[in-house]
């Protein structure tokens, strides 16, 4: 690897444990500044439904589709060198989503910059490897927390931002993403290999690890933006209208919670089967609890879902780093995003279309009680034997 790995002192741990959560803030914030953004810009633009729609997908289909491409440049670059291209990509544009107030830019800019997120997130598992080989979960867990608070940020602040204008709101962000960049830089290895590394780059689809973390990993994200996205509707439909905002509120901001315990006894949590789990039967019962329609169990059961989902994203993302072999980080880890991002899309479509079909509106999270199941099994049954000597 081409990035420092002699012992930092404690300031310097924890520049990079900062870094760290600027990269996980950094690879959220770009996605979530539009939506709160969306009415400027189906005013300025005039798209239409079908088009937002588009616009707020696009980034999460390539997470899935470009991932592979992001270890093919770990292995064929370096860590130091993927990194630091994949956030000038992600810096460039998100900068220029707004250039010219065009619908093609704007879709060009957003199309290149999901691919730049995509680079970098099996690249970041191999920086806690790299960083941090034996405090892996600790890490984890601190790159999750910017992850989150990232999600937070983008939706919450980016529209005071924006002061009016869309274009400026979303560009404000690139200058965090440079920070990170810049971070990285300083923080990198002087020195850099003479030729370009020649490691493994392609997923190993056979090892039966990548498909049970992607597959956990990938039904608790669908849940996730399945309650996102239906939870709205569903309680509109079952006339507890005023419950929408808190629920929706709950969901989300119960996940900063979920770091916290993998923070404070990570060599007990992270690489174990149990925490999976329970993880998944405690959102199973929160989906349940959602389709009661239940007034006192609305919020209880959206801080469950929040934190579920966080949890389990936490301690899948600490696996890879955990599990395998330095040069191998981002091969698990390109494969497992690829998997998981589909099951993300794929899930909230299937409770759309059975809502449609049926017309029954519990119908919809069908889905997501099939992928707490799935967490429940899976993890139950997941390898999670480790090939080397380091512990989180």
């Amino acid at each position: 690897m081409d990035i420092a790995d002699r012992a930092p002192s404690t300031a310097g741990t924890l520049t990079r444990y900062a870094t760290l959560w600027l990269l996980g803030a950094s690879l959220r914030i770009t996605l979530l500044a539009v939506p709160p953004v969306i009415p400027l810009i189906h005013q300025d633009l005039g798209l239409s439904e079908t088009a937002i729609g588009m616009l707020t997908s696009i980034p999460v289909l390539l997470l899935a589709l470009a991932a592979v491409s992001g270890s093919l440049l770990v292995a064929r670059l370096g860590l130091r060198r993927t990194l630091l291209l994949g956030l000038a990509i992600v810096a460039v544009f998100t900068a220029s989503r707004g250039v010219g107030r065009s619908a093609a830019v704007l879709f060009g800019s957003t199309f290149l910059m999901g691919i730049g997120i995509a680079v970098l997130q099996p690249a970041a598992p191999t920086l806690v490897k790299t960083w941090f080989p034996f405090r892996v979960g600790m890490a984890t867990a601190v790159y999750t927390n910017g992850l989150i608070v990232g999600e937070i940020l983008g939706v919450g602040v980016t529209l005071p931002l924006a002061r009016g204008s869309w274009a400026m709101g979303l560009a404000l962000w690139s200058l965090l993403v440079l920070a990170t960049a810049l971070l990285v830089h300083f923080l990198a290895s002087s020195t850099v290999a003479a030729g370009a590394p020649k490691g493994r780059w392609w997923p190993d689809w056979r090892d039966k690890r990548t498909w049970q973390i992607g597959l956990i990993l990938g039904a608790s994200s669908g849940l996730y933006f399945a309650a996102n996205a239906f939870i709205p509707d569903y309680l509109h439909a079952v006339g507890a209208d005023r419950e929408i905002g808190p629920c929706l509120t709950a969901l989300n901001v119960s996940q900063l919670l979920a770091p916290l315990p993998i923070l404070l006894a990570s060599g007990r949590i992270v690489g174990q089967r149990l925490p999976f789990v329970l993880t998944g039967c405690l959102a199973l019962l929160a989906v349940a609890a959602i389709i009661t329609g239940i007034s006192a169990l609305l919020i209880p059961a959206a801080v469950a879902i929040g934190f579920s989902t966080a949890f389990i994203l936490t301690l899948s993302l600490a696996l890879p780093p955990l599990l395998v072999d330095p040069e191998d980080v981002h091969r698990l880890s390109a494969g497992i995003f690829t998997i998981a991002y589909f099951g993300a899309v794929i899930l909230p479509v299937i409770g759309g279309k059975l809502w449609d079909l049926t017309g029954f509106r519990a119908a919809a999270f069908t889905p997501c009680a099939i992928g707490s199941i799935l967490v429940i099994a899976l993890g139950a049954a997941a390898d999670l034997r480790e090939r080397h000597a380091a512990r989180s």
